[in-house]
């Protein structure tokens, strides 16, 4: 056993684990998160899918002893203007990947405003525009097996936008 300080959601807690558990089990089965679900557990559905310093992970391939100290961000944690779209854009069904998806939206969102290329990017050297395509590839790692895609793109597509305009925008 080894003791992981783990700061989720803004709390630090120090709990006793064996150095084999993951991030998702620590999260779940140690802390009572229980928001972040336990998809495939291979890293395959992105349904366990967390904020660490910002950036995505699938904590079901992620070991609690690797973020030991580091600030980590799960569905609980999140105040989002995605959360309110996605129900204004019906982008669950059944909500077992929503946590995942939302998370994953935001660090999407973060890893697009830095400039990070993704496949379908034309000419990496430039941001591209946050297009359909842009979001459907980028989202890519988080499965619905419901099928709200449409939804999930349309949520995205909202916040992505309107964050834009009230940046462009002045206040008046």
């Amino acid at each position: 056993m080894v003791e992981v300080r783990l700061n989720v959601n803004g709390t630090a807690t120090a709990v006793e684990l064996e150095p084999r558990v993951s991030l998702l089990d620590a999260l779940r089965e140690r802390l009572e998160l229980t928001g972040t679900k336990k998809g495939c557990n291979q890293g395959a559905c992105g349904a366990c899918t967390v904020l660490v310093d910002g950036r995505r992970i699938v904590s079901c391939l992620a070991l609690a002893v690797q973020y030991d100290d580091r600030e980590i961000t799960t569905i609980e944690g999140v105040d989002h203007p995605l959360q309110g779209a996605f129900v204004k854009h019906d982008g669950f069904q059944c909500g077992y990947c929503t946590s995942g998806q939302i998370c994953s939206a935001i660090g999407m969102l973060a890893e697009h405003k830095e400039g990070t290329a993704s496949a379908v990017t034309e000419h990496v050297e430039e941001t591209p525009e946050l297009t359909e395509d842009e979001i459907r590839e980028r989202m890519s790692g988080n499965i619905c097996r419901c099928g709200a895609y449409n939804g999930i793109v349309g949520a995205i597509e909202e916040v992505a936008h309107g964050a834009a305009r009230e940046i462009e925008e002045p206040v008046r």
